[in-house]
């Protein structure tokens, strides 16, 4: 997976994020993924792999 499949994905959830500042995407990505992994409307393999995507754009 990449950051702009994570994009699209998020955006089948109505979720557009785009601040105009990468680390502040990148935190509310995170939120917006914590968040659909609560309410249990994504697995937990895609989870991981979200959480690594992002981590990994931030650095």
């Amino acid at each position: 997976m990449t950051y702009f499949e994570l994009l699209q994905f998020l955006k089948t959830y109505q979720t557009f994020i785009y601040t105009g500042d990468r680390q502040a995407d990148l935190d509310l990505m995170e939120e917006e993924i914590k968040e659909l992994n609560r309410l249990g409307m994504i697995e937990k393999d895609f989870f991981i792999k979200a959480l690594l995507v992002i981590r990994k754009e931030r650095h």
